[in-house]
């Protein structure tokens, strides 16, 4: 069952989505469509309460909105966040439905994986509606799991930033990296090949543990992974990791990670800029795996995502020089010109 109320805080709207027999519970969060289609993965996640998950959806849907506008992206912000039910239930039996949720929109919404799904979960939607990403690639396609394009170009956005803006290489330079799945992993390795020196943390300690036996990086406590003494700290879990609490403890010059929303408001933006810590902003760093999305939806080769995803890092660079310049937060530079994008987009609609 799909319902559409309509949200004041969004551009568009907020589909509220749900299935008695599966216990499918969640929200499609639609932001904006002015550029395409809003296309956002699909999150699937325990949260305490509903509000909390309605409240992550609006905020990521609103992400990607700017995300797909200052990657170039013909397609709009979307995301879809499901709650994970308590105990067994059936995960084939949950995707189709959520698939149908989806076929529902009429092609409003595109899908792909996000935290909590994978490749499979996707296939599962696929039996329902043909508005997903993330399958298997074909040969030379673009396609498959976006996450190692996030990592690329986190890491490139980096490397770029570092040498240019920071003065130093990451070449035996300290990376404290919060959270160790699939993007984080990804990154680590990439660090690692670089010839940094790898301080890591995630909820998963055996996953830690056998990262940092395999790349000969420290670990350290969830919770301490913020304080640590490094040149750069990338977040690569969930939101909010930038807040009130953890800015005074930062002792890093540069943050720049894979996570989504690392802000947990944008007053922690200017608290950043007056500590006079380097923020890439996430939805610009990130951005390689929805062009990997984008690039397999529209039928499109794997060289064409890899030229995108290349183009992250300088777009990075150019922003954070900007801000510099005007004496402003990343963040504040980076949304502004999301928000001309998308402003523009719409008038030449109108038009």
């Amino acid at each position: 069952m799909v319902r559409s109320p309509k949200v004041v805080d969004m551009q568009e709207c907020l589909h509220v989505v749900s299935d008695d027999e599966t216990g499918l519970t969640g929200v499609i969060a639609i932001h904006s469509t002015v550029l395409g289609p809003a296309a956002g993965g699909c999150r699937f996640w325990h949260y305490d309460a509903h509000c909390d998950l309605v409240a992550d959806a609006m905020r990521l849907a609103r992400g990607m909105s700017y995300k797909n506008a200052l990657a170039g992206l013909p397609l709009g912000g979307g995301k879809a966040v499901l709650q994970r039910p308590k105990g067994t239930f059936d995960r084939e039996a949950y995707f189709k439905a959520f698939g149908r949720a989806i076929e529902a929109l009429k092609g409003a919404y595109v899908t792909a994986e996000d935290v909590g799904t994978n490749v499979g979960d996707m296939h599962t939607v696929r039996q329902e509606t043909k508005h997903v990403a993330g399958l298997t690639a074909q040969p030379g396609m673009a396609g498959g799991d976006p996450s190692p394009w996030t990592a690329l170009g986190v890491f490139e956005s980096m490397k770029a930033a570092t040498r240019e803006l920071l003065g130093f290489d990451l070449s035996g330079a300290t990376v404290a990296v919060q959270g160790v799945g699939n993007v984080g992993a990804g990154l680590c390795r990439r660090l690692h090949h670089e010839g940094a020196k790898l301080v890591i943390a995630d909820l998963d300690e055996a996953r830690a543990a056998a990262l940092a036996k395999e790349l000969n990086a420290k670990v350290v406590g969830i919770d301490e992974i913020a304080a640590v003494e490094a040149e750069v700290f990338a977040p690569c879990a969930l939101g909010g990791i930038l807040n009130a609490d953890t800015i005074p403890k930062l002792r890093a010059r540069f943050v720049c990670g894979g996570a989504n929303n690392q802000l947990a408001s944008d007053a922690d933006g200017k608290a950043m800029h007056n500590r006079g810590i380097l923020f890439a902003p996430d939805y610009v760093v990130n951005a390689g795996g929805i062009i990997n999305v984008s690039a397999e939806y529209f039928g499109e080769n794997s060289h064409q995502v890899r030229d995108r995803v290349v183009a992250i890092a300088p777009r990075l660079v150019s922003i954070l020089r900007q801000a510099m310049d005007e004496s402003l937060s990343p963040a504040t530079v980076a949304d502004r010109s999301a928000q001309e994008l998308i402003a523009r987009a719409r008038r030449h609609e109108a038009a």
